[in-house]
């Protein structure tokens, strides 16, 4: 660890995660709404997905950029298992995105249907099937499962694997809030009776 930039690459995600975290917050949507008007509702989310691709590639990269060392790597034949867990964790995420509406995810719908920056950006109904009968959120399930079958890890994918589990469990605790006050009763009961990242190995019949 002396030798790679593991806590440097662990910034990097903390300052990441900052900027994203502020930028999806009612604060920064409150003073958009009252500057742009109607064209922040059209345009917020897309924007911030733009925002997110360009700002994501400098992070994913700087753990090949610093100075760093090995810590293992998955070796043949179970490195083909993992390569093709991590195939279908991606068709996963892809379809749970898709289940919940790809169009609000990426800020197409908004550009023709706007609406308010604090209000509902996802389903209009409560999703609990496919993927999320299982868990309440599927899209971190599988991302987790792409992170963390990494073939090749060093020091400094460590640090990267780490600071992006942490982020996205801080990020899941307000998004949990966010949907309780969204869907009400409704969701409080399907957060008793379904895991939130993780399945259970034998679910309740």
């Amino acid at each position: 660890m002396a030798e790679s930039s593991f806590f440097w690459v662990l910034v990097g995600v903390a300052l990441y995660g900052a900027i994203h975290s502020f930028l999806a917050s009612h604060t920064a949507k409150r003073l958009a709404e009252r500057a742009f008007g109607c064209a922040a509702r059209r345009f917020y989310r897309l924007g911030f997905v733009i925002l997110a691709l360009l700002t994501a590639p400098p992070l994913l990269l700087s753990p090949l950029l610093l100075p760093d060392r090995p810590l293992y790597s998955i070796p043949s034949p179970w490195v083909y298992l993992t390569l093709t867990l991590q195939g279908l964790a991606l068709l996963g995420l892809l379809a749970a995105i898709r289940q919940t509406g790809a169009a609000a995810f990426l800020g197409l719908r908004q550009i023709s249907q706007p609406q308010p920056l604090i209000s509902r950006a996802g389903p209009d109904q409560l999703v609990t099937v496919g993927g999320y009968r299982f868990v309440r959120h599927p899209i971190y399930t599988f991302s987790f499962i792409l992170i963390w079958l990494m073939p090749v890890v060093t020091w400094n994918i460590l640090a990267l694997m780490l600071g992006l589990t942490l982020y996205t469990f801080i990020g899941v605790l307000f998004e949990e809030r966010k949907l309780s006050a969204e869907f009400g009763p409704a969701y409080d009961a399907y957060r008793r009776r379904t895991p939130m990242v993780f399945p259970r190995l034998f679910p309740h019949r």
